[in-house]
């Protein structure tokens, strides 16, 4: 009896070595790995993002670019609750004169119409509320929000590929992408439409686990129809709160909420099938796909209509009718103001012609062939050198741009073969941050590389699966594993010098022209 027990011993182990996982598990896995240093990581990472991006913030000291549209629209939304048409010397009176001067001179009379909603512009007066009208007051925001956007892709890249390495890694890239860096040092709106996306993106993570788990705990007896149980997904509702946000911001958000509701219910069907659920396609039908329209197209809704809420509840803004005394009645009565008033910013949109010396095309913005300047001037001093430059050029880092391109491509092929949830999920993104602005280059719409902002995550979460990809699973402890790692961190220190390299036309440091010209090396990014 002994040598038998002996004898089936490792026979034993061997079945308990091969039994399948539970059936939660199996539906969602968990992440390995300390859980504290899954934040400690991340952390790190956000607060060199955040040296970067706040470092010398209020320089330059002048309007750059659309500022002097979204820093003064801000201001008036503090003031009057919807925005309000300036002087024409607005901008010279905020920066010369300050806040003081800025809350008496620089209105003129009437509502202004603007092209985009009020949620950015509600986010960049925070800093203006909390600082004054000044440079660092209307970037603080962005600066803020950039740094967080880097926290939260660390942390879904660190739940899509269970390594808080490569969670860290995507947050490190993210951090050192030039359009992101300067995205994040200017009050313009695309930090804020890319955050709210990333943030919806990422609730829907971390809701396909949770909720995945939740559906295996509640499998059992009692389904006679055969749908398999009814889950609620909390998450969405954040994830609907957030693309509602985005939306506000720009429209842009729009494509994101159809992409990403229709992710959503495809992950819901997997999530059946996976659990050997009878009747999948019926039981998504019926518990899944309506719960999934209120979480993140309705709550989305009516998120957007609240942040018009400034516009609504006041008199004088551009396109407002009268207001009734009730201020009960007002959302209703605002109704058909607000439909005409977005008809007009829709026909505002739709009939964008006007030539500007640095638009691009979409085709054009992967490759980086046109970017923007956002300043640039030449100073007298500052350099030791007969001339001098000083610019900020809205460029991404070209070897994490160029090398998504080759990711993005990899990734196709893993899910046309493999059928990853995570390389469709990524992909899904992407295009959806791109494909919509090729129908509006066919009608020669104007446009610039900033608008790609959006597929930034999505490009650095596809550059992170392929490092994953490369340096193998942690059970290979062969010369595979060592050498991919070496390779995925040779990869991160080109990037850093690449950073560094283009950093100095990034943040406006005044630099010697020939160098300026060295770094500014082809004709279209002049």
């Amino acid at each position: 009896m002994r040598m038998a027990t002996t004898e089936l011993g490792p026979m034993t182990k061997s079945v308990e070595r091969r039994r399948p996982p539970s059936m939660r598990d199996w539906l969602s896995v968990p992440i390995p790995g300390v859980p504290l240093l899954g934040w400690i990581g991340p952390l790190i990472i956000t607060a060199f993002a955040a040296f970067l991006r706040f470092d010398r913030l209020s320089v330059p000291a002048a309007v750059v670019f659309d500022e002097t549209y979204y820093a003064k629209d801000s201001l008036a939304l503090l003031k009057f609750g919807y925005e309000h048409n300036t002087v024409k010397d607005a901008d010279s009176i905020l920066i010369h004169q300050g806040a003081s001067a800025a809350h008496s001179r620089i209105w003129a009379d009437g509502g202004s119409f603007v092209a985009h909603p009020p949620a950015g512009k509600w986010m960049i007066a925070i800093g203006e509320w909390l600082f004054g009208a000044t440079p660092f007051g209307w970037r603080f925001m962005a600066a803020l929000i950039g740094s967080l956007s880097v926290l939260v892709l660390c942390r879904v890249a660190r739940r899509m590929t269970g390594s808080t390495l490569l969670g860290c890694a995507a947050g490190l890239l993210m951090a050192l992408d030039g359009l992101h860096l300067v995205s994040s040092r200017t009050a313009l709106l695309d930090i804020f439409v890319m955050f709210w996306i990333l943030a919806a993106f990422a609730c829907l993570v971390a809701d396909r686990d949770r909720s995945r788990a939740a559906l295996a705990a509640k499998l059992g007896p009692g389904d006679e129809a055969g749908f398999g149980p009814f889950v609620f997904h909390g998450w969405r509702v954040l994830a609907g709160l957030c693309l509602g946000l985005a939306c506000a911001t720009k429209w842009t958000g729009l494509f994101y909420v159809v992409v990403f509701g229709v992710m959503a219910v495809i992950w819901d069907l997997g999530a059946r099938r996976a659990a050997r659920v009878p009747r999948p396609y019926a039981g998504t039908l019926a518990l899944d796909a309506v719960p999934a329209f209120l979480s993140l197209v309705v709550v989305a809704l009516i998120t957007y209509i609240a942040t018009w809420s400034g516009w609504i509840f006041n008199a004088g803004g551009w396109g407002r009718g009268k207001v009734a005394s009730n201020v009960l009645m007002r959302p209703f009565e605002a109704m058909p103001d607000l439909w005409r008033y977005h008809t007009a910013v829709w026909n505002f949109h739709t009939t964008l012609h006007a030539k500007h010396p640095y638009q691009s095309w979409p085709w054009d913005w992967p490759v980086l062939h046109r970017p923007v300047a956002f300043f640039y001037t030449e100073p007298k001093t500052g350099c030791a050198a007969a001339k001098c430059s000083r610019e900020i050029l809205g460029i991404g880092t070209p070897s994490i741009w160029w090398a998504a391109l080759v990711a993005l491509l990899l990734l196709t092929f893993v899910w046309l073969r493999r059928r990853d949830w995570r390389a469709g999920a990524i992909l899904l993104g992407y295009l959806a941050g791109w494909l919509p602005w090729f129908y509006y280059a066919l009608d020669k719409r104007t446009m610039f590389l900033f608008y790609a902002m959006p597929m930034l995550p999505f490009m650095v979460l596809a550059i992170v699966l392929c490092l994953g990809m490369l340096i193998g699973p942690a059970r290979d402890t062969g010369p595979r594993r060592v050498l991919g790692t070496a390779a995925a961190g040779a990869y991160v220190l080109v990037v850093l010098a690449n950073f560094l390299w283009f950093y100095p036309v990034l943040a406006a440091k005044v630099i010697p022209y020939t160098t300026w010209r060295e770094i500014v090396r082809f004709h279209s990014w002049i």
